[in-house]
């Protein structure tokens, strides 16, 4: 049997503090370490606990959790989910640039015992916390790959020929996404000549933030996907909270409730399905970092109607889940580095234009 995971609190409210506490020490998979009350504890006491996993308040007197993130990256690299306690704009802009610095996911903060949505909020502040603690951090992360010598044995793959210009861009990642994507999409021109549709397994409450935070950072004009719009050229259509996101026959976005999909919604495995039914060989599908295999069964189908589709490659993927899956199954014609994507899709829409 694996020994329980030890987990570090950073919260400055006593009252959280000792809610998370409860929390934790309720799960078998995990044990508490210790809880601090502000970054500069944390940072002082992480070589002593060698936590395996950080739950970490954003909102801390000090240094906030962002700063903390970024020199516990820097100084003790450790897994860390972050903790927000508010959906509004400040909270969250902090909360997904703890993610571009290090940071894994993030879930919503629990409230009192007696709240309707106690147990379900415990249940994924547990859950995420015992998956993160598996994820191999490196210091300092960045997304420069090792030069080929060092690489393992999945060799960038490469399949160029016969490909038709793509009139729509499906994009998705899980784990490590928020950064990858950013990087990604930063690399588009505001003039790219096709929609994205986008896909990211992140808590419902997060969803508007996350869009609202990747408009702020890149050219691009971003935006969660609204029933029956049409997309259009230049526009980031994000999958909205704990719904799949469709792209039906006859070209506009479909938002569904129906069931998740091998435990997701959204899906991009359902999104990039229905590209392949929609658009044949003029599709285009990007699947980067995360845990598990959604979207690489729908990367398949997109293959095999003929569309070109990239995996992120395992000398830059956070996890090398979703993408691993789809080159396994054989659903990816290229797999690249991140910092190779953009270039890549860019010189696939060119002719998109004409």
């Amino acid at each position: 049997m694996h020994s329980p995971v030890r987990v570090m609190i950073v919260e400055d409210s006593l009252v959280i503090r000792q809610l998370l506490a409860h929390i934790i020490t309720r799960d078998p998979r995990l044990i508490l370490a210790a809880a601090v009350s502000s970054a500069e504890e944390a940072l002082r006491e992480i070589p002593r606990i060698q936590p395996d996993v950080i739950s970490m308040d954003i909102r801390l007197p000090g240094m906030d959790g962002l700063e903390a993130t970024r020199r516990i990256m820097s100084e003790h690299p450790t897994p860390i989910v972050v903790i927000a306690g508010s959906i509004e704009d400040a909270a969250l802009k902090i909360s997904m640039n703890a993610l571009r610095a290090g940071a894994l996911t993030v879930v919503e903060k629990p409230v009192g015992v007696t709240n309707a949505g106690y147990d379900g909020i415990a249940d994924t502040i547990c859950t995420q916390l015992y998956i993160m603690s598996q994820v191999p951090v490196v210091r300092q992360r960045s997304f420069a790959w090792r030069p080929p010598a060092q690489r393992t044995t999945s060799a960038w793959h490469d399949d160029s020929t016969g490909s038709q210009a793509p009139s729509l861009l499906g994009i998705a990642a899980s784990t490590g996404g928020p950064p990858a994507l950013a990087k990604v999409l930063s690399g588009l021109p505001a003039d790219f000549p096709i929609p994205i549709l986008l896909v990211q397994h992140i808590g419902a409450p997060f969803m508007e933030g996350f869009a609202s935070w990747l408009d702020g950072i890149m050219p691009l004009n971003v935006g969660v996907a609204r029933d029956q719009e049409t997309p259009v050229a230049g526009r980031v259509y994000v999958a909205p909270g704990d719904r799949h996101l469709l792209l039906s026959p006859s070209g506009t976005l479909r938002i569904s409730a129906t069931a998740p999909l091998a435990g997701q919604r959204p899906s991009a495995t359902l999104l990039f399905r229905s590209m392949a039914d929609a658009l044949g060989s003029k599709g285009l599908g990007v699947i980067l970092t995360g845990m598990g295999e959604d979207g690489a069964p729908g990367l398949v189908e997109m293959r095999q109607a003929g569309a070109y589709t990239i995996a992120e490659d395992e000398s830059t993927a956070v996890v090398y889940g979703m993408p691993a899956a789809a080159l396994r199954m054989g659903g990816v014609r290229a797999s690249l580095p991140l910092d190779l994507i953009a270039p890549r899709i860019a010189r696939l829409v060119k002719d998109a234009r004409q």
